[in-house]
């Protein structure tokens, strides 16, 4: 549990490990998820998704999930607005980094869009330096590679989020970093 707001039915990020032949009940998800597949195959009647996949699965939606091999994700519960039915199913691997024109040594990947948040992949260059103010919060899970900030370093499965209006000055590691990163205002605060 990296954060959570909320007793049973809670506003939760967490990293979850499924151990094989696992199995969720069927359930609905009132106020949406999103994750991201850190390891393994994650399953439901939808499909199978290894590691790379992200997925958004918005409040209303239903599955029966489980991992037939075990896996592990990175899941966010209950951070959707009501009103939000925007469902993606993104195979990170077949998709394209951008360059971040504005950002030196920065690779992007978009993962999803809308008034309140930017959801993307980074890919930071080995000793770059990363400075970005965002408006809103910034949210960040390191996936591989290192970073310093404020003089404390993230290493892979590492979470950090900042306030709203806070600035990130980071220095990657000398591998570089790859990070999950959120940032804006989204329905959750």
């Amino acid at each position: 549990m990296l954060d959570r707001i909320g007793d049973e039915i809670a506003r939760a990020t967490s990293i979850v490990r499924y151990a094989p032949r696992s199995r969720f009940a069927a359930h609905t998800h009132g106020g949406g998820e999103e994750f991201l597949v850190l390891e393994g195959v994650f399953q439901d009647e939808h499909g199978d998704y290894p590691a790379g996949w992200y997925l958004r699965n918005p409040p209303t939606s239903n599955h029966t999930p489980g991992s037939t091999s075990g896996c592990v994700i990175f899941v966010k519960l209950w951070q959707f607005a009501p009103e939000d039915r925007t469902q993606v199913r993104i195979d990170t691997s077949r998709r394209s980094f951008l360059s971040a024109v504005d950002r030196t040594g920065v690779e992007f990947l978009p993962l999803f869009h809308d008034a309140r948040e930017d959801v993307r992949l980074e890919r930071w260059a080995p000793g770059a330096r990363i400075e970005l103010r965002a408006g809103g919060m910034i949210e960040l899970l390191v996936l591989g590679g290192a970073f310093e900030e404020s003089g404390e370093t993230f290493t892979q499965q590492s979470w950090l989020r900042l306030p709203v209006g806070s600035t990130l000055r980071t220095v990657a590691g000398s591998a570089g970093c790859r990070v999950w990163m959120k940032t804006g205002n989204p329905a959750y605060g």
